[in-house]
């Protein structure tokens, strides 16, 4: 039986809903509590936000917080 993959995407999202916003980084880790470098590296994927941030972050981004994950 086949089973739904989900791929993480979060730091690709944040970024496309941030910039949609026209919030910068340096705005975006202000209004969430985190440095803009945190941001920066969400961005890059070289981190990410922890889980339970996602309700505020994407209230913050005017999106769902599945939107943060995509089917692959």
């Amino acid at each position: 039986m086949a089973r739904n993959v989900y791929r993480i995407v979060i730091g690709d999202k944040i970024k496309n809903y941030r910039e949609k916003n026209s919030i910068s980084q340096n705005t975006f880790g202000k209004m969430i509590g985190v440095s803009p470098q945190a941001v920066c590296k969400w961005e890059m994927g070289t981190s990410s936000p922890d889980i339970i941030m996602l309700p505020l972050l994407a209230d913050i981004l005017e999106c769902s917080t599945d939107d943060f994950f995509e089917k692959q």
